[in-house]
């Protein structure tokens, strides 16, 4: 798939959940090429989604993201794309295995329970430990002891 940067993300920032994650994934954007859209927002403009005929409920229960020549990436394809394009190869072949495509509608479902007992917060401590590995990666580098594989 042939991707054009910056990719705009549509996510449910009234959700603890979503929120974490995205704010956790934006940390790790260093070069810029996400841009995060709160649809749950009462200013947000729904032009985009009368314009792509995708319903403000449906746009509120999937993750959608779009590159800039227009090509709409759709759950979970774009939670992949979204964790290649920030370097974290790991989450992003886990969110690529079909048990993925099955849990997602589940997890959509409960958000707000999911929120309620503390998963943001898993996030976000994973977020700083992924953080701190990439950061200890980066230097090991830089003193020549490398161990990313050519």
């Amino acid at each position: 798939m042939n991707i054009t940067y910056p990719l705009t993300i549509y996510f449910d920032a009234s959700c603890r959940l979503c929120n974490s994650e995205m704010q956790n994934i934006k940390l790790h954007d260093t070069d810029n090429q996400l841009v995060l859209i709160d649809c749950s927002a009462a200013d947000f403009d729904t032009t985009i989604c009368q314009d792509h005929n995708i319903s403000l409920t449906e746009m509120m229960n999937r993750l959608h993201a779009q590159d800039a020549k227009g090509l709409w990436i759709i759950g979970v394809p774009a939670f992949e794309l979204i964790y290649q394009t920030v370097g974290m190869a790991t989450i992003a072949k886990l969110w690529g295995h079909p048990w993925a495509e099955r849990l997602y509608p589940w997890v959509v479902q409960h958000r707000y329970l999911l929120s309620s007992i503390g998963l943001p917060a898993l996030i976000t401590l994973w977020g700083r430990y992924a953080a701190r590995k990439a950061e200890q990666r980066s230097r090991l580098c830089r003193e020549g002891k490398c161990t990313i594989d050519e």
